[in-house]
């Protein structure tokens, strides 16, 4: 059994934002020093990168932005000019604030200096007792390192923790799980049109984001904020999608750190599994209509990921269809060939899921039609089988139709020998076989069929079961059955007495063969 990261990594809180000026202020000894703020109160929530303590007039050159400024202003006092010019050039330099310690330079706030603070909106601060500086950049600083360390550190487990299960093979569920793990917010794959290729994350927060995914698709090219990060994905001067992270609640310097490891595992994920950007596009739509199908999610709930990943779902019609005989890849093209819009899933067993969506003024079942025939022409393959449901309004009537289409396409899953099927299979094609199929798992059935066939349930009775197979589904016809199993018509002769035998039937008798028949459906249905 592998053992996945997680088991090593207990669940990871988001690292808390880089310290704001407020809350700077709100340290134990910041407020020693009676604390005010002069000017500049509605940017109290800048971050803080550094603690810088200057008295030179030109200290702006010295910054890189972000800094909080301590000072004493010893080299301002009585220059009003210099001190304007001062708060300018620490506006200029980008500082986050400028901390002035009230005293022999200045016993009181400096008029000038606070009027060129408003004006520039850099908020200062004004310590009304002494405070050593020292202390104070100390607390700061350390507090600031740890930040980084923790931001590192959390780095290095997420790397950590996804290089592990990229080399086990993990899939990219799994590493877009860890990832939502280790950020706990929404996280969201996109390809470069922003059609959304994977998701992860609570659902309920997931389809909040989805839900409002054509507005967020809108402004994906605009800045980061609100903690909405994104890191693109691509390699060797190709850029194919990029992952974002929604809503991160921690500091954004960490989210990005963060972002950029997943967008690195998730390139490498990619490079050594051999995917696409086209194949996540696939699995998207495969666990989007597979939802659909088995009905454990509800087809509301549904509705904002078929949304996102660029279906058409308003006032449209929607044509659920199961194909035969056709991959994925050729299903795509074709629609891309007609112009038409959908979803393409492989299901199981070779059948593939196709949801049309079509205008509310087009002939759904025309349309159908043209596909299916499009379809046989381009492969050339006689045996392609198109099943369809009836057309749906309601979006949520297309689970129910996906299903029918399922079922009439197993319906004929072995029939095409034998059935005179249209372009489009539908429900009323299927006849019995179809009635059948439906009820194979309702034990009064499956009790018919061993009753009825219990002579030939067994090892010894493989061949004569094949034998009436071919009988019953040929209409009875003794010299076709005999040559489509190589034998002379004697020997068929004495193959069906023996089956009559074994069974107590009479199979010249209409009721009786009829019987066997749809206990011999059921049978094959229940093996399938």
């Amino acid at each position: 059994m592998t053992t996945t990261t997680r088991e090593y990594w207990g669940p990871v809180e988001p690292l808390e934002p880089a310290l704001s000026v407020r809350q700077v202020l709100a340290l134990e000894r910041v407020l020693a020093g009676d604390p005010e703020v002069v000017a500049g109160a509605a940017q109290l929530d800048r971050p803080v990168r550094w603690v810088h303590v200057a008295e030179a007039a030109d200290v702006g050159v010295m910054l890189s932005g972000g800094e909080m400024v301590l000072t004493t202003g010893v080299l301002l006092a009585g220059d009003e000019h210099a001190q304007a010019e001062y708060v300018r050039s620490l506006h200029r330099a980008e500082a986050a604030a400028v901390v002035l310690g009230l005293g022999r330079a200045f016993p009181a706030p400096p008029d000038m200096m606070r009027r060129a603070a408003e004006r520039c909106g850099l908020p200062m601060v004004v310590l009304h007792r002494p405070s050593p500086f020292a202390e104070l950049t100390e607390e700061v600083q350390s507090r600031l390192v740890r930040r980084k360390f923790a931001a590192v550190s959390l780095s290095e487990a997420v790397r950590t923790a996804l290089t592990g299960l990229i080399t086990a093979g993990a899939p990219l569920q799994q590493l877009l799980d860890e990832i939502a793990h280790h950020t706990g917010c929404p996280v969201v794959v996109t390809n470069l049109a922003h059609r959304v290729l994977a998701t992860a994350g609570e659902r309920s927060a997931v389809d909040d984001v989805l839900r409002d995914w054509e507005r967020i698709a809108r402004q994906a090219g605009g800045s980061e904020g609100d903690g909405w990060i994104r890191a693109e994905l691509g390699g060797r001067g190709e850029r194919w999608g990029q992952i974002m992270l929604c809503g991160y609640r921690g500091d954004t310097a960490g989210g990005r750190l963060l972002a950029d490891r997943a967008a690195e595992a998730l390139v490498l994920h990619r490079m050594l599994g051999g995917a696409t950007a086209h194949s996540w596009e696939e699995q998207s739509a495969q666990g989007l209509l597979t939802d659909l199908v088995s009905g454990v999610v509800a087809a509301r709930q549904l509705l904002p990921r078929a949304r996102a990943a660029g279906l058409p779902v308003n006032r449209r019609t929607f044509v659920p269809l199961v194909v035969r005989g056709a991959g994925c890849a050729q299903l795509e093209r074709m629609l891309r060939l007609l112009g038409m819009a959908g979803l393409v899933a492989e299901l199981a067993d070779g059948a593939t899921a196709v949801l049309l969506s079509l205008a509310r003024d087009q002939d759904a079942e025309a349309l159908a039609a043209h596909f299916a025939a499009r379809l046989r022409t381009e492969s050339g393959e006689s045996g392609t089988v198109v099943a369809a449901a009836a057309s749906r309004i309601a979006w949520d009537d297309v689970p129910a139709g996906l299903r029918e289409a399922q079922h009439v396409a197993d319906a004929v899953a072995d029939s095409s020998a034998v059935l005179d099927l249209p372009a489009v299979v539908r429900l009323k094609d299927v006849h019995l076989r179809g009635l059948i199929r439906l009820l194979r798992d309702d034990p009064h059935v499956q009790a018919f069929a061993e009753r009825e066939l219990d002579g030939l349930l067994c090892a010894a009775g493989e061949d004569l079961l094949a034998v009436l197979r071919t009988y019953l589904a040929t209409g009875r016809n003794k010299s076709r059955t005999a040559q489509l199993h190589h034998v002379s018509r004697p020997a068929l002769y004495r193959r069906l007495e023996s089956i009559q035998g074994r069974l107590g039937v009479d199979l010249d008798d209409f009721e009786q063969a009829a019987s066997v028949h749809i206990a011999l459906l059921a049978h094959d249905a229940q093996q399938a």
